[in-house]
């Protein structure tokens, strides 16, 4: 066993190796990637991707992002392809597929069915030498760079660019598409990442039994109200029943502290133009706000300033929101 090996400079050395390809990956963006995206922007069908190996396990990740970012993808593994999962192709599809070498035998015997069927082919590789770049309609090229294995063949400079120039791809068709975080919740609604993003405050405010009083309630009356309530505050409405203001259990201690009277109009002790948000609004944003806010509940209203329920910050986070 190796002992004085410098294992961080090796992993240094091995970055900036990829760190290179990348920039050198930047010079080979022209008007091929323009055509690459207009193309998989006018595909009636889906985006399939291929590759063999490493480049297989990057074109899953490369169909996975596309598909959570608004164009509908999958992979298909070429060996497989040449014994009945070809089927998967059909007429209006965009094929990428993906080889260093650009030589890769089992993608050369998908070639004629491709071309049959008339589906545009888009290739990723290290350079237009091969039959694959030679055979697309749109040819990606990564450029010329060395892998950071020292031995010069574990696929590791190229993977990570070509990685790179699927996301490149896939950010470039998100802004194309005018794709919103609303869109992407739809593609995510599984665990913290979907909470947060189709979690609406409508999903997790107080509704019954609001405690709401006039501005004309004498503050003791005010105080069955928050008590009833059960949530620490009484909202004060007008004759309209629209709010404009909010008592809460800190304002309490602040006026009994101040000896005011019980008898006081909840209205001249209340708070005026309480923090508020709408029932549409994400919660993780409502959450958000009452942290910056220093707050621990907002009033939820509808467009006419009336009382729609009471979020606290406790529930939000109760939900798995944060």
């Amino acid at each position: 066993m190796m002992t004085d090996v410098d294992f961080i400079g090796l992993a240094k050395e091995a970055i900036n190796t990829e760190q290179h390809a990348l920039e050198l990956l930047k010079n080979e963006l022209d008007e091929r990637f323009v055509r690459a995206c207009r193309a998989i922007l006018a595909c009636r069908g889906r985006v399939v991707v291929t590759g063999m190996g490493k480049s297989g396990h990057i074109g899953r990740k490369i169909s996975a992002t596309l598909a959570s970012t608004g164009t509908p993808a999958f992979f298909m593994h070429p060996g497989e392809a040449g014994h009945g999962d070809l089927g998967m192709l059909v007429a209006g599809d965009v094929l990428i597929a993906i080889s260093n070498s650009g030589q890769s035998d089992e993608i050369k015997m998908l070639l004629p069915v491709v071309k049959q069927l008339g589906i545009p082919l888009i290739s990723i590789s290290r350079d237009k030498r091969g039959f694959l770049p030679q055979s697309a309609d749109i040819a990606l090229t990564l450029g010329q760079f060395e892998e950071a294995c020292p031995l010069g063949l574990a696929p590791t400079s190229s993977t990570t660019a070509t990685l790179a120039l699927g996301d490149a791809l896939a950010v470039a068709l998100l802004h194309a598409r005018g794709f919103t975080s609303d869109d992407f919740a739809l593609s995510h609604p599984a665990g913290a990442l979907g909470r947060k993003l189709l979690t609406r405050v409508s999903d997790v405010m107080h509704t019954d039994d609001l405690p709401t009083v006039g501005v004309n309630t004498p503050l003791n009356e005010a105080l069955f109200a928050m008590t009833g309530g059960r949530l620490g505050l009484a909202v004060v409405v007008d004759d309209d029943k629209k709010v404009v203001g909010i008592f809460t259990d800190g304002d309490l201690r602040r006026q009994l502290a101040g000896a005011v009277p019980l008898t006081v109009k909840i209205g001249d002790v209340m708070t005026k133009n309480p923090k508020t948000t709408t029932p549409n609004v994400r919660a993780s944003d409502a959450l958000t706000f009452m942290n910056q806010k220093s707050i621990s509940q907002l009033l939820v209203l509808d467009d006419d300033g009336k009382l729609q329920g009471v979020i606290a910050l406790h529930d939000i986070l109760a939900k798995g929101v944060n």
